[in-house]
Parts: C-alpha cells; sequence; structure tokens
C-alpha cells in the first residue's frame, strides 16, 4: 500500500548507471505531460526531504524537485513523486498545471536561485503561492519583492523552534510544581481573592477550586469586601457560585491557603496578615512574595488566562461554569480584549469558547445599572477637576467600590482627555481608579509611585488601582472638610507623580 500522494516507481530504474539517469532526466524533461500536485517542494536537501515527508503524512500530493540525481533517486526508491529539475529552468514550471498547484517551495541553499527561481515562476503564474528559503534578512527583502508570499530564515526558525522548545518545558515544570503542591495538601485549602473581588479573581478562584477538587482536595472560596458592581453579582447568581465571606469564615478550619488575581495578605486585600501562603497566582508583577508555589506574570492579560493554561496542560475539560467564567473572567479583565492583551489571552479564550454559555454570558453582559453606581457617576462627572489632559475626581462617600471604575472608564471617553483617576471614600477607606489612554504613562507605577508609603496601589500601564487608609487624613468627622482633605492630598501626589506640579 503506497502513501497517498505517491506513484509507484518501477525499482529496476534504481540499477541505472549515471549516463543512463541523465538520459532519463533529459527524457522526464521533454515529456509534454504536465504535474498537478498541489505541493511542489524544489531542493529536497535534509529540510526539503523532511517537509516532502511531513506533507505525504498529511495525505498532500507532492512532488519533490531537485538538481541532484542521486537524490531524487533515493527519493523515488521510497515511493516519493520525484524528479530531476533546475530551479532556475523557467521551462520546469511550464510542465506545471497551475490550476492545481497551489504551492511552491522553493528550499534550495543558494539564495540566488531561490531569487531566480522566483521570477521564473511569476513570469508564468501570479497566483501560485510560494514559500522560499533565505539565508539573511537582505535576502528575504529581494524575494518578498520579486512576489515571494512567505519567506523562511532557517537561523531564526531554528531560534523561533528552540524558544518555543524552552517554553514548553518551563510550562511543564510549572505544572509538575504545581501539582506537586496540591498532591501535598492533607487537608482542605482556603482560596483567598482580593477584596470586591471582580470576575477575574472569582473564575480564577473557582478555576483553581475545580482543578483541587480532582486532585482529591476540598476547597472554599473566601473574599472579604463586598460584590457591589452589577456585572459582578449578575456572575456569581447566574452561574450559582459558592463564595464564603472571610469576615464569617474560620480560617482554622484550612490546613493551607492560596491566593489569586493578588500575591499577599495586606495588599489591596484584608487577608489576616499571619496568614500564610502556599499558592500564589497572579498576573501582576510583586517582589519579595514567597509560597510553596508561585506563579506571578505580566505577560498575559488576565489572572484567568493563567487558570486557563493549567486545565489545558492538566488535560482537564472544564465544565460548562468554570468556562463561562473564565471566559468572562479574560473578557472583562482586557475590556473585551482591548487593553492589556496578550497572544496568552486570545489562546486561551480560543480553547473556551466552544465550553461556554454563551446565552449566560449576554445574561451577565446586560444587568441593570444600580442607583449607587448612577449617583457615583454623577458625583464623578460633577467633581471632576481636569490638568491639561489629566482628570481627577472624588466620587464622595459611598458604598459601591466597583462603581469607580465604571466612572473612571465612562470619564475616560472625554474629548481631550487621556488620563483619569477616581476615588471614593468605602467605610473607613479611600480607594483609588485610575484608567490611561497615554502609551507614554504606565499608570500602574505612577499610582505605586504616588500612593505606596501611604497604602497600596498597582495595576497595569492602562488600568490601575489602589486603597489608602482614611486614618492618615485626621479624625475630623466633617464629611464636607474630609473630603476637601482628601482630594487636595490625593490630587497633590497623584500630579506629582505625572511630573505636574500645581500651585
Amino acid at each position: 500500500m503506497l502513501p497517498s500522494g505517491c506513484f509507484k516507481y518501477n525499482h529496476a530504474n534504481s540499477a541505472l548507471m549515471p549516463e543512463e539517469m541523465q538520459s532519463l532526466s533529459e527524457e522526464i524533461s521533454e515529456e509534454p505531460a504536465v504535474f498537478d500536485h498541489e505541493y511542489v517542494v524544489i531542493g529536497c536537501g535534509a529540510p526539503g526531504f523532511g517537509v516532502v515527508k511531513e506533507l505525504v503524512k498529511k495525505n498532500k500530493r507532492v512532488l519533490a524537485v531537485d538538481i541532484s540525481e542521486e537524490r531524487v533517486e533515493v527519493m523515488r526508491d521510497e515511493h516519493y513523486d520525484a524528479i530531476v529539475g533546475d530551479a532556475k529552468d523557467s521551462n520546469l514550471y511550464k510542465k506545471f498545471d497551475f490550476s492545481k498547484t497551489s504551492v511552491i517551495l522553493l528550499l534550495t541553499p543558494d539564495a540566488e536561485v531561490n531569487k531566480a527561481a522566483i521570477k521564473a515562476i511569476r513570469s508564468i503564474s501570479r497566483s501560485v503561492f510560494i514559500v522560499a528559503r533565505g539565508t539573511s534578512y537582505k535576502s528575504k527583502e529581494e524575494m518578498e519583492l520579486l512576489g515571494a508570499d512567505f519567506v523562511i530564515i532557517l537561523p531564526e526558525a531554528l531560534k523561533s523552534a528552540v524558544i518555543t522548545a524552552i517554553n514548553k518545558m518551563d510550562t511543564f515544570r510549572k505544572i509538575k510544581k504545581f501539582k506537586s503542591a496540591l498532591e501535598s495538601i492533607e487537608g482542605k485549602l482556603g482560596i483567598f481573592t482580593h477584596d470586591n473581588p471582580d470576575p477575574d479573581a472569582i473564575s480564577s478562584a473557582l478555576a483553581l477550586k475545580e482543578i483541587a477538587k480532582n486532585y482529591g482536595v476540598s476547597a472554599d472560596i473566601i473574599y472579604y469586601g463586598d460584590i457591589y458592581h452589577q456585572e459582578n453579582k449578575a456572575m456569581v447568581n447566574l452561574l450559582e457560585i459558592q463564595l464564603m465571606r472571610g469576615s464569617e469564615t474560620n480560617l482554622s478550619e484550612y490546613s493551607k491557603f492560596a491566593i489569586v488575581d493578588a500575591s499577599k495578605p495586606g495588599a489591596n486585600n484584608s487577608i489576616p496578615a499571619d496568614i500564610p501562603l502556599h499558592i500564589v497566582i497572579d498576573h501582576h508583577e510583586a517582589e519579595g512574595i514567597e509560597a510553596e508555589y508561585l506563579d506571578l506574570r505580566a505577560d498575559v492579560g488576565a489572572t484567568a488566562t493563567i487558570l486557563t493554561e493549567y486545565l489545558k496542560e492538566l488535560k482537564l475539560v472544564p465544565s460548562r461554569t468554570v468556562a463561562t467564567a473564565l471566559f468572562f473572567g479574560i473578557r472583562t479583565e482586557t475590556d473585551d480584549f482591548k487593553k492589556n492583551t496578550r497572544t496568552a489571552d486570545f489562546t486561551a479564550a480560543a480553547y473556551l469558547y466552544p465550553f461556554v454559555d454563551h446565552e449566560l454570558i449576554e445574561k451577565m453582559e446586560g444587568p441593570a445599572i444600580s442607583t449607587e453606581t448612577l449617583d457615583v457617576l454623577g458625583a464623578a462627572i460633577k467633581n471632576r477637576q481636569i490638568y491639561s489632559s489629566f482628570l481627577i475626581s472624588f466620587a464622595g462617600f459611598i458604598n459601591d467600590r466597583d462603581a469607580l471604575p465604571q466612572a473612571a472608564d465612562f470619564l475616560l471617553r472625554l474629548e481631550g482627555i487621556s488620563t483619569v483617576l477616581v476615588f471614593g471614600v468605602v467605610k473607613d477607606t479611600v480607594y483609588l481608579s485610575a484608567r490611561n489612554k497615554d502609551v507614554r504613562i504606565n499608570m500602574g507605577e505612577v499610582l505605586r509611585r504616588a500612593f505606596e508609603d501611604v497604602g497600596s496601589a498597582g495595576g497595569h500601564a492602562h488600568a490601575a488601582g489602589g486603597q489608602i487608609p482614611l486614618g492618615i487624613f485626621g479624625s475630623t468627622t466633617d464629611k464636607e472638610a474630609l473630603g476637601r482633605l482628601v482630594t487636595e492630598a490625593i490630587k497633590r501626589r497623584f500630579l506629582s507623580a505625572v511630573g505636574i506640579e500645581i500651585e
């Protein structure tokens, strides 16, 4: 049984002497027959012959062409369609039926030969797809100008393959260590999120809980603060996600703890400072973090992307609930893939897509806006102060912390505004939410520089947040006076951090 795309070659021909092979070559070149193979590989040294083999394995009809009669004979002995031909000879290409030949791969090691071949092919066909082998970036540019559709530089391709192999090795090591960390848990696992968790944090915690279950570990998701944002509430309710309030939970029941979408107790969360963390997974950079298993990446747009990668690498098929939650988490964290989105985020979303309940996604995306959110937005619009392209606004004394980023997103749409900082007081804490579309500014770094010595802050270049204890502003009980004091202090610190001095 011959491989698909091969013709049966009379093995007796392999006994021909070189001069007879030359005669056979001349006969072939003079034949009026038309080759109608889908793929033609010209230049069948080690790389070219390898390509021929792989294409035939994929059941493609492939014709191999090489100037070496000995090489052609070897390929014929292995039952591949092969002819002797000179890549520079325009008569060679007149024998191809270009209505059926869709790709020609020019893989000879000589760039000049490949350039001559491109010229010859393009003199006959403008539509056939040409893949050519280059030797340098200069030859690549020259071949593209001549009509090559895609040019491969083997050293670069090798480097890319090595980097891919290293990345796979790193992923394998990470997954192995992650499994080991889960398998070492003998009791119950507590999974923390940051305060007032958003879809990225909630979905990541849910996925970690699901993965832990597959390794015989029972887990609970624990959070502090409140869930005010209408989308976040809708997500929890529609997907029936079980969450436990930290203030109502006996933490002594857990043998070990994990945290997702945050990296340490006290940083944008109310987790007790003496709680040791066993597993830490976050998509923000952080220093001085200690844990048995640590995965901090700034090269992904969402923590949900990391957890999706774990599911994929562990070969765990996500349930409808987990897939829908993770997909929603990635979409919201990247603002529908418009902000801080990396290749890994698109890859994760594509992997999840077949398992997602898209009707539930639509319901989570369109809940009614609460009166509280509308009030916060109104106060932020009314209290806005503009300095050049920077907008700062105090949203007042509020209950819904999640309304702040919604207000910041809205104000960023104002004409002439590139950077927005909205802040409000929730109980005994000032919460900050910043948005930015100026590529010269990293908003996470700006907030850290401005407020890290009085609270905690961080985030990405285009979106960041923070919190400051209200106590540092004094003990006044006059809300109006306190509001003015908070506004003035935050305004001066923020503008100073971006290089604007005010009198």
